[in-house]
């Protein structure tokens, strides 16, 4: 399998295909020299990354050139849609910077598709079929063996046009008719043998109710959308390349002018580690191997903002990867490299402790507290400093103690020196232990001379360790969140179920952490750096004195260590 990981070198053309396409189309005058595009979403689901990929190109052609961008939902199947999805696709492409035009939906055009399709029966290019869904697909041949022509393909135009408005009076049942172009039952093209381009739906619709009974493919619905709204420039992922010449064809059946829309394909935007398709996200919510839509382990934007990943990082990651004709998959880490690259620059640090253990500085007056000054982000001078409360007890990591530690473990050991980060050199002393031989509490001395910032702080020692201090802490709630598949191609594994394949720590909930009250007044989705650990947002969940927080990405990349 190819992994696609561009460098930013090769990221640096100044156009990409989709853009050079958009400039020799200006410079010919063609559609009176207008840029206008469309982002179409099925409100069936939430939106993942990949139409992000979509959304950026989309809005993206229409701001570069002056032209305009609507969102069209298209629903056109009332079985799967609902306002809760119109609601957070309108949600998703707002957070991510964008504002379209205009809103339209299909169905704001069903009056105007029903009066195509009986333009196409009147003149004899439409017919309704009784066969089945199965008859109707044997009958299809195959990509080397030519169809064969329905028995219903010569139906009279009157009776054609007879069963078709029974279809949408609610007399027909569903499944038993369906109303077909005629085309080429012997085209190379699949799509091209007498497509279906309506069926009969008895499901109310969630804008027009029980007005309509027979509903529009997508097929038949898309280009005519296009067509009815003035898009130039329809721009489509690469599954849609063989749908092309239909779209093509009901375009050349309701042109009156010169004007017609443009479809062009590009690359879908796959992930390792993850699945990109709507049906198998949907499957892992009502499977309950997530929590819902907006799972921080899920590829949906919904899921990607509550993990605390950035539009920028997003649309980074996007500028990166670029658009090309040709698919692959993307390695995730990439993904990952964008969101530290931007977090990096934007967010302030602070003191996490994950897995506290007490450390206890026996020689520091009890009762004294210090300011020490710590510089909100060395990135970003703007961002100014703050002071964090220092005190005789204080909470380190427990991995940050070893009572037999190996020759090149340089942070707190028996005997050996560590840098406390914005405060004192300490040496530590020894340590206390339960009955069950766990140590509890660690024991230090610190050198009041190597206060940072004092003439004899540039003392070297090795290692440097974050802390927190004990009476100034607030209690806190960890959620380190990781991969959600162990494998690459979760859908290359076709003999297994998804639950098989799961990474059992793709979540690891940690209770009792411990960071400094800088962060009490913390808002939902407020992205921080936990110093030496990763970096990590405020989780919705959230609430007074209960704070809970999500590792947004670590440090850096240890999953390519860690899984072979």
């Amino acid at each position: 399998m190819k992994i696609e990981n561009p460098t930013v070198e090769e990221n640096k053309r100044s156009l990409n295909f989709i853009e050079q396409m958009v400039e020799n189309d200006l410079k010919e005058g063609k559609n009176d020299g207008r840029v206008q595009t469309r982002f179409p979403p099925e409100p069936n689901g939430y939106l993942h990354i990949g139409h992000a990929k979509a959304i950026c190109i989309d809005f993206g052609i229409a701001e570069k050139y002056g032209g305009t961008c609507n969102l069209r939902f298209d629903d056109t199947n009332p079985v799967k849609e609902d306002v809760e999805y119109v609601d957070s696709i309108m949600e998703d492409i707002k957070w991510l910077g964008f504002h379209w035009e205009n809103v339209y939906y299909a169905s704001d055009y069903f009056q105007q598709l029903w009066d195509f399709a009986e333009k196409l029966i009147k003149e004899g290019k439409a017919y309704v079929d009784e066969q089945s869904a199965e008859e109707i697909a044997k009958q299809k041949g195959t990509p080397t063996v030519p169809g064969t022509n329905s028995p219903y393909r010569d139906r009279p135009i009157e009776e054609t046009m007879e069963l078709f408005h029974k279809m949408n009076s609610g007399e027909i049942p569903e499944g038993k008719m369906v109303l077909r172009a005629k085309i080429d039952m012997a085209s190379s093209n699949m799509h091209m043998r007498d497509p279906i381009i309506y069926r009969v739906i008895h499901i109310p619709h969630h804008r027009t109710g029980t007005k309509w009974k027979a509903y529009p493919m997508y097929d038949f619905a898309h280009g005519q959308c296009d067509y009815f709204e003035g898009v130039t420039h329809s721009l489509c992922t690469l599954e849609f390349e063989v749908h092309r010449p239909l779209y093509d064809w009901f375009i050349d059946q309701l042109m009156d002018s010169d004007y017609r829309p443009r479809q062009t394909e590009f690359n879908r935007l796959n992930l390792t580690y993850t699945v990109m398709s709507k049906r198998r996200l949907l499957q892992l919510v009502q499977d309950k191997l997530v929590t819902g839509w907006d799972d921080p382990r899920m590829p949906t934007l919904a899921g990607m903002r509550r993990r605390g990943y950035t539009p920028e990082a997003i649309k980074g990651f996007i500028d990166k990867i670029g658009y090309t004709k040709y698919d692959g998959m993307n390695d995730v880490s990439l993904l990952e490299f964008a969101v530290r690259e931007d977090l990096n620059a934007r967010v302030a640090r602070v003191s996490g402790v994950i897995d506290p253990i007490k450390l206890i500085l026996t020689n520091y007056p009890e009762g004294q507290v210090e300011e020490m000054e710590t510089i909100n982000n060395p990135e970003d001078e703007s961002m100014g400093s703050r002071t964090v409360k220092f005190s005789r007890e204080l909470w380190i990591e427990r991995d940050d103690f070893m009572e037999d530690a190996p020759k090149k473990y340089f942070r707190l050991t028996p005997g050996k020196e560590v840098r406390l980060k914005s405060g004192y050199i300490v040496k530590c002393t020894g340590c206390k232990k339960d009955d069950d031989g766990n140590v509890v509490e660690v024991y230090a001395e610190y050198d009041p001379m190597t206060k940072s910032g004092m003439p004899e702080a540039n003392r070297r020692v090795k290692g440097t360790i974050h802390w927190v201090s004990v009476p100034h802490s607030l209690d806190a709630e960890v959620r380190l969140y990781d991969r959600l598949f162990m494998v690459e191609d979760p859908l290359a594994e076709k003999d297994k179920e998804f639950k098989d394949i799961l990474n059992p720590e793709s979540l690891v909930v940690k209770s009792g952490c411990k960071v400094e009250e800088y962060l009490k007044d913390a808002s939902p989705l407020d992205n921080f750096q936990f110093q030496r650990i990763g970096y990590f947002n405020v989780d919705p969940d959230s609430k007074d004195g209960a704070l809970v927080f999500n590792r947004t990405v670590a440090l850096r990349d240890s999953w390519k260590k860690t899984s072979k």
